[in-house]
């Protein structure tokens, strides 16, 4: 188990910290964009979308690395003064109850959703008219991603909780 929760760790950390690059070429975008619109009075058709799919996928594969690195929100009023072991057992309840079959059913629904764009080479009906199926499956993969570091945290906690892990 701890093989599968470290590959799926540096996987998402690779993910993440490579998505974090997408922020670049969004401010290079903006700029031109504004640029474009306000000194030569001549807007792009495509900066705003552009600037949409980056920003999506920036936050998308960064949710994986985000929840590895315990920084979604959290209830933690309920657990500040609680010892680890109670802690872990508070992490497993929250994770078994609602995180894994939440997200395992939008990971479930967020692929096929992708596939079927895919399936059809689906296009953003725009003037631009860009390719919108490959968005939508670099989405879907920071969905599932989400999912199995949830997992992650999950056998965490029962790792805490059985006393195997600090």
């Amino acid at each position: 188990m701890d093989a599968m929760t470290t590959a799926v760790d540096r996987f998402n950390e690779a993910v993440g910290k490579a998505g974090a690059f997408l922020v670049l070429p969004l401010v290079g975008v903006v700029f031109y964009e504004i640029l474009m619109r306000y000194a030569f009075n001549s807007p792009t058709i495509w900066g705003f979308e552009l600037t949409l799919f980056l920003y999506g996928l920036n936050y998308m594969l960064g949710l994986a690395l985000t929840e590895k690195l315990g920084g979604h929100v959290s209830v933690d009023v309920l657990t500040a003064r609680m010892n680890p072991r109670a802690k872990a057992l508070m992490g497993i309840v929250s994770y078994a109850v609602m995180f894994v079959p939440i997200w395992l059913g939008l990971s479930i629904w967020t692929a096929k959703y992708a596939l079927t764009s895919a399936g059809m080479m689906e296009r953003n009906p725009t003037s631009w008219n860009p390719p919108v199926w490959p968005i939508k499956l670099l989405m879907a993969l920071g969905v599932v991603m989400l999912f199995l570091q949830g997992v992650c945290t999950l056998v965490n906690h029962i790792q805490t909780y059985r006393g195997l892990k600090e």
